[in-house]
């Protein structure tokens, strides 16, 4: 018998009972005596009989398939934060379809599409911003959505991250106290909520409270590559900034080499804090100083809340804000 042919039926028809204790077998039901049970797995043994996943879907109302859409699966943040949610996922007993949207609104609606066409049970959402369509798309998709590793400034969607705004003024304090009155603020796009509604708000929060005058010329938005923040240095040598921080470990692994390939010492000449604390941090050299975040937990804790909301279970909040911390390494003094 051919793998592909093998059915429900055929499982059922060899070991003598009905197609539905076969499918109480496959679904871990306890309703089933021991011996029948043996015998069952036995001929799917035998048989190599594969569940089909949609046709179970069908039938239950669920496809036990989770949607992540991660911006870029190159990134080393989103990447980690994609293990924790995978590891949760096979304690729940969910399977993963991972899309990329290239961080890129249009094909985060199209992504967001092809998976609700596939019937997912729940969506996590991996981005550096809402805009108004995706929006509307999650408030009318027939699966819950969970935001990890970012925000949602509406506060519509339960989200887990971390305190965006300390951390960024923490980091900016900490270069304020060695000295730096010229502390250049380095993201990706300045309309995306994350990078103006929290981490600009941390940077001027700790500015203010050491009394220096924002200063806009200070303010570099960049996409989140290394050849960016590579092309950057020269921009943020002329501007006169002696310290940097910056929302992205690529961004800033770019930045470093720019920087040094110039001819600057870092940290003699020039302090940087990144943001993420993936492994480019300790890659580069010198290693650079960062902000901390529990990468693995965001996507593990929000994969949790998402099998709540698809059980129809409440939560017990609907931000989860985890700690964060900075770690000193030799790109700062």
């Amino acid at each position: 018998m051919e793998k592909e042919s093998v059915t429900i039926y055929d499982v059922a028809r060899e070991a003598g009972v009905s197609m539905a204790t076969v499918s109480r077998v496959v679904n871990g039901n306890s309703n089933v005596k021991q011996v029948t049970k043996d015998k069952v797995q036995a001929v799917i043994e035998r048989l190599d009989y594969h569940p089909n996943a949609v046709a179970r879907g069908l039938a239950s109302k669920k496809t036990t398939t989770v949607g992540v859409i991660i911006p870029d699966v190159t990134d080393a943040y989103f990447s980690e934060l994609a293990r924790g949610i995978d590891d949760v996922a096979n304690m729940y007993h969910y399977n993963i379809i991972l899309a990329n949207s290239d961080e890129s609104g249009s094909k985060e609606l199209k992504v967001l599409e092809n998976l609700l066409a596939k019937q997912v049970d729940g969506v996590i959402y991996m981005g550096n911003g809402l805009n108004a369509e995706l929006r509307k798309a999650f408030r009318h998709a027939n699966a819950p959505v969970v935001i990890a590793g970012s925000v949602d400034d509406e506060e519509k969607h339960p989200a887990v991250n971390i305190d965006y705004v300390a951390a960024t003024c923490d980091a900016v304090n900490k270069l304020i106290r060695t000295g730096h009155d010229k502390v250049a603020f380095v993201s990706g796009d300045l309309k995306q909520p994350i990078n103006y509604k929290y981490r600009l708000k941390g940077y001027q929060k700790a500015l203010a409270e050491a009394n220096i005058t924002f200063d806009d010329s200070l303010i570099f938005t960049s996409e989140y590559f290394y050849a960016a923040g590579y092309e950057l240095a020269k921009k943020i040598q002329a501007s006169a900034a002696t310290a940097a921080i910056i929302s992205d470990d690529e961004l800033a692994a770019g930045l470093l080499n720019g920087l040094t390939d110039a001819g600057v010492n870092v940290p003699n000449d020039f302090e940087l804090i990144t943001a993420n604390n993936t492994k480019l941090t300790q890659i580069t050299r010198p290693e650079l100083t960062s902000i901390t975040q529990p990468m693995y937990d965001m996507g593990a804790v929000s994969m949790r809340m998402l099998t709540k909301l698809m059980n129809k279970e409440q939560l017990d909040q609907t931000t989860v804000v985890l700690p964060y911390g900075i770690i000193a390494r030799s790109s700062t003094k």
